[in-house]
């Protein structure tokens, strides 16, 4: 939203603002609320990293939680500046997630091995190149939703054919933090112009991204889980602080 302060970084060139009003405590960030709401997802992805690296998961795993750091990044230089570029930070790395995703999710029954990966790498250059010169709109939007029901199925398979209620338990706080940061969302975008009005605005876009930030962390944990018992290596959730849970594994002495 316009009004504010004076702007350090010049008139806003994004295709989209969220719902809250613009430098409204520092003339270096736009979106106040909307750009900190990022930290979140990058301590958990720093955690998440920490973990695969410790007890040497797959390098798809340490790429999956850096790949969320870069996106929590990117959106906060966005959300900070309201600037095109910036914004491409913002969207392009998320279809760079998603068809990460994909991989994991998709890959161990994949016959051939090489071409998944080619494909999919040459796929999102492609887009990241199209995209900066055409700034889709809408298109994105469907587009990236395309992507994310593609996963759908898959996971749900992975969910079906795991026994272990610690883990389904995480699956659930996957769906639930999705469910809930996509209703902040819509109702940040929909009913901006009555919130406005409200004595408090509750930065529904911000709790968007506190939201996806778990939702990533959840995605990324019961994801390893499944992998570590098609390794075979004895997984175990457990709880870091009695609360954040994460993956342990046995692997056998041969790996």
């Amino acid at each position: 939203m316009a009004d504010g302060i004076s702007s350090f970084w010049g008139p806003v060139t994004s295709t989209i603002e969220c719902c809250e009003k613009n430098y409204a405590y520092s003339s270096y960030i736009a979106e106040f609320y909307n750009t900190i709401s990022g930290l979140p997802g990058i301590l958990l992805a720093l955690i998440g990293l920490v973990n695969a690296l410790r007890q040497r998961f797959e390098k798809r795993f340490s790429i999956l939680h850096i790949s969320n750091m870069i996106l929590a990044i990117g959106s906060m230089l966005y959300h900070a500046t309201l600037q095109h570029v910036q914004q491409q930070s913002d969207e392009t790395p998320m279809v760079w997630e998603i068809l990460l995703y994909m991989y994991i999710l998709y890959s161990p029954d994949w016959h051939y091995r090489s071409t998944m990966p080619t494909f999919l790498f040459l796929y999102g250059a492609a887009f990241a190149a199209v995209h900066a010169y055409l700034r889709f709109g809408i298109v994105f939007k469907v587009h990236y939703v395309i992507l994310c029901l593609l996963c759908i199925p898959r996971m749900y398979k992975y969910y079906i054919h795991t026994e272990d209620a610690a883990a389904k338990r995480i699956a659930k706080w996957y769906v639930a933090t999705i469910l809930v940061g996509s209703v902040c969302w819509f109702c940040d975008r929909v009913f901006c112009k009555r919130i406005s009005q409200w004595p408090v605005n509750p930065q529904g876009h911000a709790l968007w991204h506190v939201c996806m930030g778990f939702n990533s962390y959840f995605a990324n944990t019961f994801l390893m889980f499944c992998r570590a018992q098609q390794r075979g290596w004895n997984p175990k959730v457990k709880y870091f602080l009695g609360v954040l849970p994460y993956v342990k594994i046995e692997k056998p002495k041969a790996q």
